[in-house]
């Protein structure tokens, strides 16, 4: 709906006035532009946290931050994607932040918290390959027994999160959808990402299986979706800056 309003020229802008932050704690073109133009479409005005040049960079606490950037904020977006067991904490501290903030009086609103990609998830793309889908086949009811393989790709850039193939597996599942999981030995997904797609297939009437032989997850395939990412090994060894670290 939103294309065609966009093609038409026809405005969908609902708010008067108030902000929307945004919080890139890794690098983005996509999500972060696409975020800008979300909020901007909507009515809002956009600013960017960059936490070095903030009082984070001398010690200020989540709390802190979190309530002083919600005054005349209706959204903030966050992204912090590239650290197993730390991108979806912080952005539970923020949440639990802000809800306090609002409880005690000192918000006039509770912002509403985007995940723009953590950790474990990149709910904002899933979702947007998953309406694509649905347009493709044909409704919501034509994904049932679609078969998707979510496979492991190589590619020559850094080492990428393992947000989006958990993300892939564990809403498509959803939808009745059989999902096959492909990758090299090496590059397991997070242990609770692969139990949450089992039960998410039984509840859907799906399936959800998980190999190491490209030919096999290819095989009689509606959907095939190549995407790299690096061993747990690697992002598990991997750290922030001084002027980032929590």
């Amino acid at each position: 709906m939103l294309q065609m309003l966009h093609k038409e020229k026809k405005p969908w802008r609902i708010f008067d006035y108030g902000l929307a932050i945004s919080i890139f704690r890794d690098n983005s073109t996509r999500t972060r532009f696409s975020f800008a133009s979300a909020v901007n479409g909507l009515g809002l005005g956009l600013s960017e946290l960059d936490e070095v040049k903030s009082q984070i960079a001398h010690g200020e606490t989540v709390r802190e931050t979190a309530n002083m950037i919600s005054f005349l904020t209706e959204v903030i977006g966050i992204r912090d994607d590239m650290y197993p067991g730390e991108g979806h904490t912080y952005m539970k501290e923020v949440a639990d932040a802000v809800a306090e903030g609002y409880a005690s009086g000192l918000l006039a609103q509770r912002p509403t918290l985007v995940n723009l990609q953590c950790d474990l998830d990149h709910p904002t793309q899933s979702l947007s390959d998953l309406l694509k889908l649905k347009d493709y086949f044909g409704g919501w009811e034509a994904l049932k027994g679609k078969k998707i393989a979510m496979s492991w790709a190589y590619s020559p850039s850094y080492g990428k999160p393992l947000s989006v193939p958990q993300g892939v597996i564990n809403l498509m599942t959803r939808f009745g959808m059989d999902v096959v999981l492909a990758h090299p030995e090496g590059y397991d997904l997070q242990p609770d990402t692969l139990e949450s797609a089992k039960a998410f297939a039984k509840q859907s009437g799906g399936s959800f299986s998980h190999v190491s032989n490209m030919a096999d997850a290819f095989r009689d395939a509606d959907i095939v979706y190549p995407k790299s990412w690096a061993p747990m090994a690697v992002m598990q060894k991997a750290h922030r800056t001084p002027q980032t670290k929590r």
